[in-house]
């Protein structure tokens, strides 16, 4: 069995707006949280605060450690073409806030875009089920959740 251990972080704005990175490694393209795999020897704090730099631009502070969900992905679930086996997926979920940097794209990785949206307007998007997941760890409901809208999770 294959793991990855992966940091995300829930980073909110004035109004209640939401930072999410649409991702488009998956088998549909979807709205995520910004976040991604720990490299070889990395501190999870210090990971999310990459990954969100290179998704989003901005620059974050961790403020508190939210949760971790544990998720094992069966072999024919996987997205890679050649994993012969079972996925161990460990997301660790910090709560962040932004303290400099500008909102900007990031080229040539596993997102392409990356937008603030208002939490009514979450419900309405395709999302991963870790953005829904994340949101009940903070405490935050993005009001009337249509379960239809989630996204089967690989990421």
């Amino acid at each position: 069995m294959d793991m990855r251990v992966a940091a995300y972080a829930i980073v909110t704005g004035s109004s209640d707006r939401l930072l999410l990175a649409h991702w488009v490694e998956g088998r549909r393209a979807a709205w995520t949280l910004p976040g991604g795999g720990l490299e070889a020897g990395e501190d999870p704090e210090r990971a999310v605060r990459r990954e969100v730099r290179e998704e989003t631009g901005y620059r974050v502070v961790v403020d508190e450690l939210l949760g971790i969900h544990s998720r094992v992905i069966p072999a024919s679930g996987r997205l890679s073409a050649d994993a012969d086996g079972p996925l161990h997926t460990l997301r660790i979920v910090y709560r962040a806030h932004v303290v400099g940097g500008r909102l900007r794209h990031e080229v040539g990785g596993s997102t392409d875009r990356a937008e603030w949206f208002s939490l009514p307007t979450v419900r309405k998007l395709r999302r991963v089920q870790l953005v829904d997941i994340a949101l009940r760890m903070a405490k935050i409901s993005p009001r009337g959740t249509e379960e239809s809208a989630l996204m089967p999770e690989a990421r």
